[in-house]
């Protein structure tokens, strides 16, 4: 992972395709909460500096003491750098990133027993990572023995993913990095964002190695999503048979509902993403916000339970990003050998039994005329599909909150606001009382009727 947002790939005159006019589909507007799912290669290593939230590096380091453990075979080329130290201490001198293939027996991995996990905390759909920057394939790939099935814990692991996933009931995507691949490529190590795109392959070779890959995955998965990363080689942006263009009406053709993110370096952009970002207001585009729990995708052994975000966090991230016309794509990041981190499983539970309690608040809806309050008291709304505007607390402990003036006539007439199966205690002023029950929760739901604007 990389957060990168280049609108557009080079100017190609009259060699630019046309790009289908799509709309995000109902199922993934829908869904709001979605699990990404970080294992690789990378998972072995499992290290990188830790950072405690908000804490930042000089520019000059941020390559050298990268964040993402998923970054780590890049790191570790870095001279003089962390991640460099460790590995040498924990694998020994000699010892490259790619000679950890021999070693991965991920025995410890259990498909069905992390999908039936994130549908039991409310994902309604998983993107597990295909392919990252290391080049490592995770299913039965023709384009490379570099690949779980031939090394490491020789298994078609996407295979098994999509096979769980969907007898999980969840939709199931794949993350595929489509800007680099350093197993196949012959660059010095990336230590600045000029490097990121001066050490990337942008030949037609490269790309339609690319190509043949995510065909692959298309025909034998049929992906909901095709979430790519950073960018796609340069080469394949103009029209042809082995083009961007042409891959994306291939796969539109086998998944109708199919729906892609915008780190493609062209103007078709599905979704827009934001990484470890939020956007300020409620865009009139679909967007997802995606993050780590802790400050890394890929499992860090670094961490632990004070650098993860806390629950009631959590919860007001998903509710602020819904509100925003948005969805929530939140990373979980396995060890090598295929067992989840219990705090990062705690933390799920926890979001998990809060969307269980408030599904009506999240799943379905949509944006209203704000999402927010923009000073005073801090509510988020989001309308249900039957019009009922859900008016969501954030600090029901304080005991409550004061309602806008433009709300004030639909909650008192009619059948009248609610929380859950109790109705609401809302003052002539607008003052409503949070009741005692609900104050330790992390967010509280007042509904007001369909009635309402």
């Amino acid at each position: 992972m990389l957060f990168f947002d280049r609108r557009t790939g080079p100017d190609l005159g009259a060699d630019a395709p046309d790009y289908p006019d799509r709309p995000v589909p109902d199922w993934y507007r829908d869904a709001k909460f979605g699990v990404f799912v970080h294992w690789g290669l990378y998972s072995v290593g499992g290290w990188a500096p830790p950072r405690r939230p908000g804490q930042d590096v000089p520019v000059e380091l941020e390559y050298s003491h990268h964040q993402y453990a998923e970054w780590y075979a890049n790191t570790l080329r870095i001279p003089g750098s962390p991640t460099g130290a460790f590995h040498e201490s924990a694998f020994g001198v000699g010892t490259s990133y790619e000679d950890l293939a021999d070693d991965w027996a991920a025995e410890r991995y259990d498909p069905d027993g992390w999908m039936r996990l994130f549908a039991a905390c409310g994902a309604r759909y998983v993107v597990p990572t295909a392919k990252h920057h290391d080049g490592f394939c995770l299913w039965d790939t023709a384009t490379t023995r570099f690949s779980s099935v031939h090394r490491g814990p020789r298994r078609d692991v996407v295979a098994e993913l999509a096979a769980a996933a969907r007898s999980a009931g969840l939709r199931f995507g794949l993350y595929y990095s489509g800007a680099l691949d350093w197993h196949v490529s012959h660059f010095p190590p990336i230590r600045s964002l000029t490097d990121l795109f001066t050490y990337r392959r942008n030949d037609p070779a490269f790309a339609r190695y690319c190509f043949d890959q995510v065909r692959e995955l298309v025909e034998r998965h049929r992906p909901d999503v095709l979430w790519n990363d950073i960018d796609w080689p340069d080469s394949a942006k103009a029209a042809g048979p082995h083009s961007l263009a042409a891959l994306f009406g291939h796969y539109y053709e086998r998944v109708p509902e199919g729906v892609v993110n915008d780190r493609w370096g062209v103007p078709h952009r599905g979704f827009r993403t934001r990484e470890y970002r939020t956007e300020t207001t409620a865009p009139e585009w679909t967007w997802e916000a995606t993050r780590g729990l802790g400050a890394s995708f890929g499992y860090n052994r670094a961490e632990d339970d004070t650098h993860l975000i806390d629950a009631a966090e959590l919860v007001h991230l998903l509710v602020d990003t819904v509100a925003k016309n948005g969805n929530l794509l939140l990373n979980i990041s396995p060890r090598g050998d295929g067992s989840l981190p219990g705090a990062q499983v705690g933390r799920l539970r926890d979001l998990g039994r809060w969307l269980a309690a408030h599904p009506h608040a999240v799943y379905g809806t949509r944006p209203w005329r704000r999402h927010a309050e923009p000073a005073g008291a801090p509510l988020r709304y989001t309308v249900r599909p039957d019009g009922a505007l859900n008016v969501i607390a954030l600090d029901p402990a304080h005991g409550g909150f004061r309602l806008p003036a433009d709300l004030l006539g639909v909650a008192v007439r009619g059948p009248g606001a609610y929380w859950g199966e109790g109705p609401a205690q809302i003052d002539p002023d607008g003052t409503v009382t949070v009741p005692p029950a609900l104050r330790h929760l992390p967010a509280a739901v007042l509904t007001l009727p369909p009635s309402g604007p």
